[in-house]
């Protein structure tokens, strides 16, 4: 009788994987965002990343990234104007893969991460561009001081998690701000201004 309930649950398991190896083979994604379903969206942590670069001496664009993301997506597919995005990040959480540069980075005169734990984005107008591109403006808290920022956006697709069932949508976004603006200029100009930013996010809209 154990024998059979061993086979039997290896029997699912199989049966299982199949199912789950179909699903990733035959899925496919909408590139048009009127096709997404409605509704709020959560980044998942886990696809979600921010990175940006900076340029150091002239030699090359310095890469880091922050590791601790959040944002909600409330989403209206056929009317983006009606849309909003609300992002949080982590100020102590920065990553430039030098331990040292990132206890300066957070100390309290660059992003003060003890005083302001949060850097914010919150969107003010969200505009399509194309069928699958568009521009989020809003406004971005750093260190205490709150200015306007662009994104552009391009849409990756939409549809269910082959995975889970989820809605998903997959958004790339791209921008570049002036650091001093926010009051972060040290160290010009052996460190530029000028910061790129790049966005990989995948939001999922949880089931029922």
């Amino acid at each position: 009788m154990k024998a059979r309930r061993v086979i039997a649950s290896f029997a699912l398991a199989a049966s299982l994987a199949a199912c789950t190896a179909l699903n990733v083979a035959t899925h496919r994604v909408s590139g048009d965002p009127v096709d997404a379903p409605a509704g709020t969206y959560r980044a998942d942590p886990r696809h979600t990343s921010v990175v940006f670069d900076v340029d150091h001496l002239g030699f090359s664009r310095f890469v880091a990234r922050f590791n601790e993301v959040e944002a909600v997506l409330d989403a209206v597919p056929d009317a983006p104007e009606k849309s909003r995005l609300e992002v949080t990040i982590k100020a102590a959480r920065i990553d430039t893969n030098v331990p040292d540069l990132d206890k300066m980075l957070t100390a309290d005169d660059m992003f003060d991460a003890a005083r302001h734990l949060d850097m914010t984005f919150v969107s003010k107008s969200i505009v399509r561009t194309g069928k699958g591109t568009g521009e989020v403006t809003g406004d971005l808290t750093m260190a205490g001081r709150t200015h306007p920022a662009m994104l552009a956006v391009t849409f990756n697709g939409a549809a269910p998690d082959p995975l889970t069932g989820e809605d998903k949508l997959g958004f790339s976004a791209e921008g570049t701000l002036d650091r001093s603006d926010w009051g972060l200029g040290k160290w010009w100009p052996a460190v530029g201004n000028d910061v790129h930013f790049r966005i990989e996010a995948e939001f999922a809209k949880p089931k029922g």
